[in-house]
């Protein structure tokens, strides 16, 4: 499972010009998963963007975690996109979407987090805080 995660000072997702949703303050986090993934891993994942330190504590060191802050989870299978040969990616280490819909569903549940629409095609926009991006891997 792979997280590009961004701290954000506002973050949103629309389908079809259609707003899905939108936070605040907090975390976008795109969720790739694999078809080696499990529940195991995916609870691994929800606990580590849990417990990052990514906000300024009160010296503005990056040293506090989400907290109450929200977070907005978009399914996103483009990160397992292979481009070691040729120039158009190959996706197969990415799960098929009934193995990878409930991992979504499960990452973003632990982390009471807004989400986007599995499978669409979405337009998704943010202002980045800092900017601050890790990628979380398990």
């Amino acid at each position: 499972m792979r997280a590009l995660v961004q701290r954000v000072s506002e973050a949103s997702v629309s389908v079809d010009g259609q707003p899905v949703a939108a936070i605040g303050a907090g975390l976008l986090v795109l969720l790739g998963i694999t078809h080696e993934d499990d529940a195991a891993t995916a609870d691994r994942v929800a606990r580590k963007i849990g417990g990052l330190r990514l906000f300024p504590d009160a010296q503005g060191r990056m040293n506090e975690p989400l907290g109450a802050r929200e977070v907005l989870v978009i399914s996103q299978f483009t990160l397992y996109g292979d481009v070691g040969k040729g120039n158009r990616p190959s996706y197969v280490a990415a799960a098929r979407p009934g193995h990878a819909e409930p991992l979504y569903e499960r990452v973003a549940d632990a982390l009471r987090a807004q989400r986007g629409r599995f499978g669409a095609h979405m337009e998704v926009a943010l202002v980045n805080d800092g900017p601050v991006t890790v990628l979380v891997e398990l």
